[in-house]
């Protein structure tokens, strides 16, 4: 059973890791290109288009919430944000 949980944590780490939203992202965007597809519609480019953006807001998020936290050389300053 030690094993499932293991295996499963992997797979929950892989896919998810630190953004979940990225993963519920590509999740929604497969779902969109499936259901266009069923309806015989070319929207294969969806995907990477997706992605792209995707990791934009990921990246901008990461980078606006490191910038308002205080560093280590800010403290030792008497700097505060």
């Amino acid at each position: 059973m030690r094993f499932v949980a293991r295996f499963a944590k992997f797979w929950y780490d892989f896919i998810v890791g630190d953004d979940w939203r990225v993963a519920a992202g590509v999740v929604a965007m497969i779902a969109v290109v499936f259901a266009a597809a069923h309806h015989d519609v070319n929207a294969w480019w969806l995907l990477p288009l997706a992605a792209m953006v995707q990791l934009g807001m990921s990246v901008a998020l990461e980078a606006r919430r490191h910038s308002r936290e205080p560093t280590t050389s800010n403290i030792e300053h008497g700097e505060t944000t």
